[in-house]
């Protein structure tokens, strides 16, 4: 008796779970991928050549892994953030790595602070310390905080050796990463209220 293949012996219902469920795997290890591989680049090693406007916001795509995708930076917006004090101003029409690494931590924080709360963090963080140190310094976190989440997807994912994390992994680890996110950011802005006062 001839035996069909694991496809033909599926339902078109069973084979669009199997298709949903590769997505999904594809997803993640894309996800897990980007998490270990993309970086802002190192102080030391930015251009040391003044860039033009349009220069810079296609320079920030490769140091803000968020602008790849729904997240923005325009003309407008880099402007907005001189006039507002949170970037200091061109020299004439041109910027330097000191303006890209401020771009760079203004990118991932506006993400979670309103633009004050982005503005007193560079100031505290910036009391103490020159651009250059804090910017090698925010690398190296961010460098272990990606590290930590692709370690965290592969954990969740379904037993040893296995690639695709089960739906209800997904949605246990979603809730758990916005739970995460409110009480971080809750205090994040509870401590900056607190020292940018001084």
């Amino acid at each position: 008796m001839s035996h069909k293949n694991k496809e033909e012996s599926n339902s078109p219902v069973e084979n669009r779970e199997v298709e949903k469920q590769e997505d999904h795997t594809n997803a993640v290890r894309d996800l897990q991928k980007d998490l270990l591989e993309k970086r802002p680049i190192q102080w030391d090693q930015m251009p040391d050549i003044d860039l033009y406007m349009d220069q810079v916001l296609e320079y920030m795509v490769r140091q803000h892994i968020g602008l790849e995708g729904k997240e923005s930076l325009t003309s407008a917006m880099v402007n907005n953030y001189i006039k507002r004090g949170l970037l200091p101003r061109a020299h004439g029409k041109k910027y330097d790595r000191e303006h890209i690494a401020y771009l760079t931590a203004i990118c991932l924080f506006k993400q979670i602070l309103s633009v004050d709360d982005t503005d007193a963090m560079l100031k505290v963080q910036l009391k103490n310390h020159k651009i250059d140190e804090f910017y090698n310094q925010y690398c190296h976190i961010l460098h272990e905080e990606f590290n930590k989440m692709a370690d965290k997807l592969a954990k969740n994912r379904s037993g040893q050796g296995e690639e695709d994390m089960k739906e209800e992994e997904a949605c246990k680890l979603i809730l758990e990463l916005a739970i995460s996110s409110y009480v971080q950011k809750s205090t994040c802005e509870k401590l900056l209220r607190r020292f940018s006062q001084e």
